[in-house]
């Protein structure tokens, strides 16, 4: 976010892991991160990887192992639940491991985000249905299983 500018990620960078996610998942997504031909141009996020099963992992520690001797100039950043860090991949992945902070107001955050989520022409999105016709929205609830 060194630009307002900058685009998103796009679906291809960014792997969401849960305990269902599969090893040819995983694979197909490491493959994309560490093949020679990305040359490090995109950054590649693995979202809850301590979700991931232990075969999962397993297979996925040992794909990447391998295939990093192929390309040294990769981007992947792996985020996990602190809660969550003795599990296989943050462990695997420890020595790594980097404390982070965001280095920008959170206010310049949320506005990076407002302008690369908002609708431009909102004639008969459902868009419309969030604030200022932004295209993603959270719906939230105190009490669990009330329609959300």
């Amino acid at each position: 976010m060194h630009s307002p500018y900058e685009p998103l990620p796009t679906f291809d960078e960014v792997l969401l892991c849960t305990p269902q996610t599969t090893a040819e998942q995983a694979e197909l997504f490491l493959r994309r991160c560490l093949s020679p031909s990305s040359r490090g141009e995109k950054i590649y996020t693995m979202l809850y990887a301590d979700e991931l099963s232990y075969e999962v992992s397993a297979r996925t520690e040992a794909l990447f192992q391998c295939l990093q001797h192929y390309n040294n100039e990769y981007h992947l950043v792996i985020l996990c639940n602190c809660n969550r860090e003795h599990s296989y991949i943050p462990s695997v992945f420890s020595q790594y491991k980097v404390h982070m902070v965001p280095q920008r107001p959170l206010a310049e955050i949320q506005r990076y985000l407002q302008d690369h989520y908002r609708v431009t022409q909102p004639f008969s999105s459902a868009a419309s249905v969030f604030k200022d016709n932004m295209c993603v929205g959270i719906v939230s609830s105190r009490r669990a299983g009330v329609g959300k």
